[in-house]
């Protein structure tokens, strides 16, 4: 094979996981690789950033990825770090929706959308009788016959408005940052319009699935759902980049455009000399990957100028454990747009995983904007952190002064997946397929998750080779 010559545009975990894979298969048939990974910004990783700062942890961005999907774990075991790797403490998995005042926990055995345990759903103050028997009448109700509808429009359909708007919503805003009644069904939860078209009952269908899996943190199993690293998500960056070859990576190099020259490809960028390519990868959000190819196929960059996204923040408090009165037995809590409040949801995170807060203190995580609420992030950070105490005075009971307090924003950073999604990402595919070594990658497509995006650079770098993609290896997800 003669030398190739492969530019990787965007670093953040997708891009990384395609460089660090075009490596691997480089490696794997002795090949010469001249790989170029370039990103506009002055640091790897994109939303994957992890401040140490008096003795706390703080992620600014994602603080875990899903062990099953299988995608993040398996990349970490080929890196060597397996053994970096955290579990979330189980004895503290209780979730609470914060309603009407105060924090409900969520039933034990409630899976995303349904219950699959009866004497903890009956027994519930989350939801009225009413609220409980019309979630009831999913054991009855015929299948649907949408091939794609919204998120909101499937649980009020199955299982009516109070399982939407006090569980359903939250969660989805803490995932997704999205509306429910605008987010594709099969794009973002397809399990559960699989459920129904296999089960005909989704509560039915979550209750046989519970009995023949054994419950997360029982099981023995090494990993819980969620895994993180020692030493934050960063971790996984530095590791990647740490196997790349030496000078492959150009950072603060803005790209304004990508062009076709005969069979190969020119990047072009504000600063420097354009970079010779004969593949490329485009590891941005949808909309800077419209930006770019505008002139390389003009159907195309419209079509992922057409995915919108959302913004959010994190704001993140240090706190001593005397200071807060709420026992912090749980992971945190959600809360209903129901109820107008500023925080989205927040995660206890020195509760979920070990090594986030110095002895004494604790650290919990908030969540603020999405969809549903961006305006207030025209606020500045000053009355988010306001805002956001506030209500962690109401939730927690929280009056005393942090002893660390940090903001971090994420502007139009989460893709949403609205209905139509699956259809339009199949085109978007079918048009990219047509350029010859152009590849698209990122959360824009099929999945928003750090395992997701690993898989989809990954997939992009196969391609670049003619390998067997990821996803056609039988490397599936139980979520999916």
């Amino acid at each position: 094979m003669t030398r190739l010559k492969l530019v990787v545009v965007g670093a953040g975990i997708t891009g990384l996981a395609a460089a660090h894979r075009a490596v691997e298969l480089a490696r794997e048939r002795s090949a010469e690789l001249d790989l170029t990974l370039v990103d506009s910004r002055d640091r790897l990783g994109g939303i994957v950033a992890t401040e140490r700062a008096g003795g706390f942890l703080v992620e600014a961005g994602p603080d875990s990825f899903l062990s099953e999907k299988p995608w993040a774990l398996a990349l970490c075991r080929r890196l060597g770090v397996e053994h970096r790797l955290v579990r979330t403490d189980d004895r503290f998995r209780k979730v609470f929706v914060w309603r009407a005042g105060r924090l409900h926990a969520l039933p034990d055995g409630f899976q995303l959308l349904a219950p699959t345990k009866l004497g903890p759903f009956v027994k519930s103050g989350l939801f009225s009788w009413r609220g409980k028997l019309r979630m009831a009448f999913d054991l009855v109700l015929p299948r649907g016959t949408s091939d794609d509808e919204s998120l909101g429009a499937f649980v009020r359909r199955r299982l009516g408005r109070e399982a939407l708007e006090r569980v359903a919503q939250p969660l989805v805003a803490g995932i997704y940052t999205a509306d429910p009644d605008d987010l594709s069904l099969s794009a973002t939860m397809p399990r559960f319009g699989e459920l129904e078209r296999r089960e005909r009952s989704v509560i039915l269908g979550l209750w046989r699935a519970s009995r023949r899996a054994p419950q997360t943190g029982t099981s023995g199993a090494r990993w819980s759902l969620f895994v993180t690293f020692q030493n934050g998500m960063e971790e996984m960056v530095t590791t990647i980049a740490s196997r790349l070859p030496p000078g492959s990576v150009l950072l603060k190099h803005r790209v304004d455009g990508i062009e076709r020259r005969g069979r190969g490809w020119r990047v072009v960028g504000g600063l420097g000399p354009a970079l010779e390519a004969d593949q490329v990868i485009v590891a941005t959000e949808s909309y800077t990957a419209s930006r770019l190819l505008r002139y390389v196929d003009p159907a195309l960059a419209t079509l992922l100028g057409e995915i919108p996204y959302a913004s959010s923040a994190t704001v993140t408090f240090g706190l001593r454990r005397a200071d807060v009165p709420h026992p912090l037995d749980g992971f945190g809590f959600i809360v209903p747009r129901a109820e107008r409040r500023s925080v989205l949801a927040c995660t206890f995170s020195s509760v979920k995983y070990p090594g986030r807060a110095p002895a004494g203190h604790v650290l919990l995580r908030c969540f603020v904007g999405g969809a549903l609420n961006e305006g207030i992030l025209a606020s500045d950070d000053t009355a988010l952190i306001a805002a956001a105490r506030d209500e962690l005075r109401e939730a927690l009971g929280i009056t005393a002064e942090p002893a660390l307090t940090r903001v971090a924003r994420w502007t139009k950073a989460m893709p949403q997946y609205h209905v139509g999604h699956p259809g339009r990402v199949e085109t978007i595919e079918h048009c990219a397929a047509a350029v010859p070594g152009l590849h698209l990658a990122g959360g824009a497509y099929r999945g928003v998750g750090i395992a997701d995006c690993v898989r989809s650079g990954e997939t992009a770098a196969e391609r670049v080779f003619g390998a067997s993609p990821a996803s056609d290896r039988g490397d599936r997800s139980q979520l999916e």
